[in-house]
């Protein structure tokens, strides 16, 4: 199986390849310009580089969120479109997920954590069994000290990993709470994790199309928060 993952979630964004378990290429970068305008060309490099097309590929993959605004409906964008004009599935993945799965936790508890910006974080729990996670809170923003004691309350005696990209969002929070936690700090590159969970979606046939396809925002953009205050 052929796929294509995207990324266009946040400030590092990402593409791979990927042929069945094996990572064929990535390509990222981190720049002032917003990753969804440069994605085009970074893809093109990709493609050209292991010299395949966009035809070929059996599945597209794509981060749905929750992230940027702007970058998530580039990569939704066009992953519809491709999936439209070559007639493939698309696995939708989310993006806390693709952190909490880089923490290689084989059972207990992981907390997967991000940057939210406005003093707050993107945050999710799974409960990982025998090397896949199930969602025991849904993605969410909060503030650190919110989702720590949220987190606290569904662990018990489990042992807990905290995945995330920046372990200074909610060290603080974590000291004053006492959650005892084992703290991997992963890539911020997804785009290989979110191939490889795409994959693992086809397997168990949990994919979906251009039509059904859909960002989890998780919060409203500043846009709709102004216009409703006025």
């Amino acid at each position: 199986m052929l796929v294509l993952a995207v990324d266009t979630s946040g400030i590092t964004g990402s593409l791979a390849i990927a042929k069945d378990a094996d990572i064929l290429g990535v390509v990222s970068t981190t720049s002032d310009e917003a990753y969804s305008s440069r994605m085009f060309r970074q893809l093109e490099f990709l493609l050209a580089e292991l010299k395949v097309g966009l035809p070929e590929f059996d599945l597209f993959a794509v981060t749905a969120g929750p992230g940027s605004f702007t970058g998530l409906r580039v990569g939704l964008a066009a992953v519809k479109g491709w999936a439209e004009v070559y007639e493939k599935p698309i696995a939708a993945v989310g993006v806390l997920e693709a952190v909490a799965v880089q923490s290689l936790a084989k059972e207990g508890m992981v907390a997967a954590i991000l940057d939210g910006r406005r003093g707050q974080i993107f945050g999710a729990l799974y409960a990982a069994d025998a090397g896949r996670l199930r969602e025991i809170i849904a993605a969410c923003v909060l503030n650190a000290e919110e989702f720590l004691a949220a987190v606290e309350a569904q662990v018990g005696n489990e042992r807990l990993t905290i995945a995330t990209t920046k372990p200074a969002l909610f060290e603080a929070a974590q000291a004053k709470s006492g959650l005892a936690a084992r703290v991997v700090r992963v890539s911020p590159v997804l785009a290989p994790s979110v191939a490889q969970l795409g994959i693992e979606r086809a397997i168990r046939g949990e994919l979906t199309n251009s039509l059904e396809l859909d960002a989890n925002y998780i919060r409203r953009s500043d846009a709709e928060v102004l216009w409703k205050a006025q």
